[in-house]
């Protein structure tokens, strides 16, 4: 049977002079500017200052692709010690979402801590955002011909009902493959809308219980997608890394939960957001 001729899309959204735009950088900074314009309005609902949280953005960002960039090197030093120059061609793919969420997680703590703000409504704030981030970001994979899964038949694909493009870019080297990008931005997409849907019920969630409920949903989606995809980053004895990683943040989530339930019965309730600014506000009145 000969190969099918197909063409793959083209990653190159523009070209200005020397200069290319890809289409990897374009689908994050668009699910950036996105979550950010989502937390923005939230955060003025709970009464965090939109400056606050613009300044913590406006350091979360470039540290967040550091550490996804940071990641990802880490675990595939073999190739970067030999290719040295690869190592800040990040338009080349090659971008850890759990290494963002780590460093991005450690300025979020350091920020409020200076700033006096409470870190988990922030944190509670930021969680939908993030995951919408995330979602819309796996397109940028599926422009780069990444994060996909085993070798599939064409037949399995159109049984998705997939849209012709998208079938058309899963035949990577040589051979139609799993679009785990696909079934893990669907998986974050949902999360957004569950979460949204949820969050500003009265009584159901305590400060901080938002986030964890980010955080569980992320980890046990990517933990069995995680398992599909042939393109992961790997431990010693064939462990993926993210999927140990994931399973580590479910349990983490849950237990922490329960806990804070358990042992911390006085929780302000999401919905009653800043209390610090509230009182500020009512002193000055």
């Amino acid at each position: 049977m000969p190969t099918p001729l197909i063409a793959a899309l083209n990653p190159i959204a523009l070209r200005l002079g020397p200069l290319e735009v890809h289409w990897y950088g374009v689908i994050i900074a668009t699910g950036v500017v996105l979550a950010v314009i989502l937390a923005m309005r939230e955060a003025e609902r709970r009464q965090v200052s939109t400056d606050d949280l613009f300044d913590m953005i406006l350091w979360a960002l470039p540290f967040a692709l550091i550490g996804a960039r940071l990641y990802y090197v880490v675990f595939e030093w073999p190739y970067y010690a030999a290719h040295p120059s690869e190592i800040i061609a990040i338009w080349h793919g090659g971008m850890a979402i759990y290494g963002s969420l780590i460093a991005a997680a450690i300025v979020v703590l350091i920020f409020c801590r200076r700033r006096q703000l409470p870190v988990w409504l922030v944190l509670d704030i930021a969680a939908p955002t993030v995951l919408l981030g995330q979602g819309i970001g796996r397109w940028g994979n599926f422009m780069n011909q990444e994060a996909f899964g085993a070798k599939t038949t064409l037949h399995f694909l159109q049984q998705l009902h997939l849209p012709d493009f998208i079938v058309q870019q899963m035949y990577i080297g040589g051979a139609y493959r799993q679009p785990t990008f696909l079934y893990e931005s669907l998986w974050d997409l949902l999360g957004v809308v569950v979460l949204l849907g949820i969050r500003h019920r009265k009584h159901w969630f305590k400060q901080g219980e938002v986030f964890l409920a980010y955080m569980a949903w992320y980890a046990f989606g990517r933990f069995f997608i995680e398992g599909m995809r042939t393109d992961s980053l790997m431990l010693f004895g064939g462990l993926r890394v993210s999927q140990l990683l994931s399973a580590v943040l479910v349990i983490a989530a849950i237990g922490l939960w329960l806990w804070r339930r358990y042992y911390q019965p006085l929780l302000p309730d999401y919905l009653a957001g800043n209390q610090l600014a509230s009182a500020q506000r009512a002193t000055k009145k």
